[in-house]
């Protein structure tokens, strides 16, 4: 049976909606005739994607259409190491039946995949919404181009696909509980050298609260309105309230008052949160590009024709360091006044 494999990424103790994502799309494109195996990477520091219990792995990845999961495990892994990661899955293509390796076009699972294309020599499909087999050695594609603006049809000639699935491009199938058989569990140990290692995660930098910008279901972003680094204070505040996760526009990492880790945005992470509050941004279409997919965008902006009020489900016009403190100060407010109805 040939199989497809999909780089599984972890948000915590659980599997990320991203990989979710994309063991969908790996199942529809594994189809009737093959199997889909979920390769998750295993490391002991805090630092690496400690991947969870593997009875739990089973009984989780089972009901996405999963046949196999493999662990990968290694004295050396201890934390994300993109050539490394990539040198493994090269060894388990090599073993034999595998059509195509597939990751979430995160920033991991963009890595990754290119070094596997530069070790095997094969060609990368990057941001794919589907995928299907044409004829043997070829695949048909549909993938995303000019930061999702444009579907593009393409045909893939590779004996192995090497495909990365386009953020949000469709979501994850939901899981089937009742009667999916339970996929098999095995471990996999593969043969690093010092030049796959070089590269290696020594620290995690997610945010104090442990939630991830890219998974967040509230994210308060701020741009060049804010006016300057100590601006964000009050936006930290308000994320924190309303449980979500602060993001920047490009200028104000290029300006320095924020770290990259923080940018939505075309060249940073793509969000699809339930609500995005975008303060002082002015919604150029690189940073557009990766909050399109919010379900609910508001905007605050002194600027009554910045082109994110086209996008905005509702806008307020007025000043960001005058209209945040105030919404933090009616948000305590209702905390208060429930905190008294429960006396």
């Amino acid at each position: 049976m040939s199989a497809v494999l999909c780089l599984t990424e972890w948000d915590g103790a659980a599997v990320a909606d991203a990989s979710l994502q994309a063991l969908s799309f790996a199942a529809a494109l594994a189809g009737t005739d093959g199997g889909v195996t979920a390769v998750a990477f295993s490391a002991a520091s805090a630092a690496g994607p400690a991947a969870p219990d593997a009875e739990l792995l089973g009984d989780v990845l089972g009901g996405y259409g999963v046949t196999e999961v493999c662990i990968v495990r290694a004295d050396e892994l201890a934390g994300y190491a993109p050539a490394a990661w990539a040198r493994s899955l090269e060894q388990l293509v090599a073993a034999g039946g595998v059509t195509a390796v597939v990751a979430a076009a995160t920033d991991h699972g963009s890595e990754v995949l290119a070094h596997l294309g530069a070790m095997t020599g094969l060609p990368v499909a990057a941001n794919c919404v589907s995928a299907q087999p044409a004829e043997p050695g070829s695949w048909q594609l549909v993938r995303q181009r000019w930061a999702g603006s444009v579907l593009e049809d393409a045909v893939l000639a590779a004996p192995c696909a090497l495909l990365t699935v386009a953020a949000d491009a469709l979501a994850a199938a939901s899981p089937v509980h009742d009667g999916a058989p339970r996929p098999v569990v095995r471990s996999f140990t593969p043969a690093l050298t010092a030049a796959d290692l070089a590269v290696q995660a020594t620290e995690s930098a997610e945010q104090s609260s442990g939630a991830s910008l890219a998974t967040a279901r509230v994210v308060v972003g701020g741009g060049r309105g804010v006016g300057g680094p100590d601006g964000f204070a009050a936006l930290e505040e308000l994320a924190g309230l309303l449980g979500g996760v602060l993001g920047v526009s490009r200028v104000v990492t290029s300006q320095g008052w924020r770290p990259h880790r923080q940018q939505v945005g075309q060249t940073g992470t793509k969000i699809s949160p339930e609500l995005y509050l975008a303060c002082g941004i002015s919604g150029a279409i690189q940073h557009m590009a990766g909050c399109l997919s919010a379900r609910h965008i508001v905007a605050v902006n002194t600027d009554a024709d910045a082109p994110i009020i086209a996008h905005a489900e509702y806008a307020v016009i007025g000043d960001v360091n005058e209209v945040v403190p105030a919404l933090i100060a009616a948000i305590r407010a209702r905390g208060m006044l429930s905190e008294i109805s429960r006396i």
